[in-house]
């Protein structure tokens, strides 16, 4: 069987490109971490892999960045990462509480000392009164600090995307900065 694969992206592609001032923040923050001796882990649900693509995007990362789930379904959460049946089907994926359970099982399975999670509605589909389209929660530990925190972004499914992976780097550097 012989097969072709085009390197050449469709007319209509947009391929994910880092700015300067989000590579300048990923190079900050593995600074910062390799200067204590630390590794940063991440698990995402709806930006599906992009806070670790921007992490091996700048050459070095190796050093700093240990590991990453996409855990984009329910299940994965629950059998990858630990989160509790009950509190899915209490709270939704999409809620402080996973995030928070997230979080942990990422330090659990990764030993790293700074942990992003993110869980949240890209849409144009997904959302609801309680929690609209844009709706992002980013689960935060660092050292012994843990934070969760919810985000509403507006704009199309990869401007919330991109939106909330800016939000979680930008938001490791000023953890990190302050511990």
């Amino acid at each position: 069987m012989n097969s072709t694969f085009s390197t050449e992206l469709p007319v209509n592609a947009t391929p994910l490109q880092l700015d300067s001032a989000l590579t300048a923040q990923v190079i900050t923050l593995g600074n910062a971490l390799k200067a204590k001796g630390w590794t940063v882990s991440s698990a995402e649900s709806c930006t599906g892999g992009g806070v670790a693509f921007v992490f091996t995007s700048v050459s070095g990362s190796s050093d700093w960045f240990n590991q990453s789930w996409v855990t984009y379904s329910n299940e994965a959460k629950r059998t990858v990462l630990g989160v509790n049946e009950n509190t899915l089907t209490q709270y939704g994926a999409v809620s402080q509480q996973t995030v928070e359970e997230m979080a942990r099982g990422v330090r659990r399975n990764s030993g790293a000392e700074l942990v992003v999670t993110v869980s949240g509605i890209a849409g144009p589909s997904g959302g609801s009164a309680d929690k609209p389209v844009g709706t992002v929660w980013f689960g935060f530990l660092c050292g012994e600090q843990s934070e969760q925190i919810k985000q509403v972004f507006s704009g199309n499914r990869e401007q919330v995307r991109s939106a909330a992976i800016t939000f979680a780097v930008n938001h490791l550097v000023k953890m990190l900065s302050e511990n």
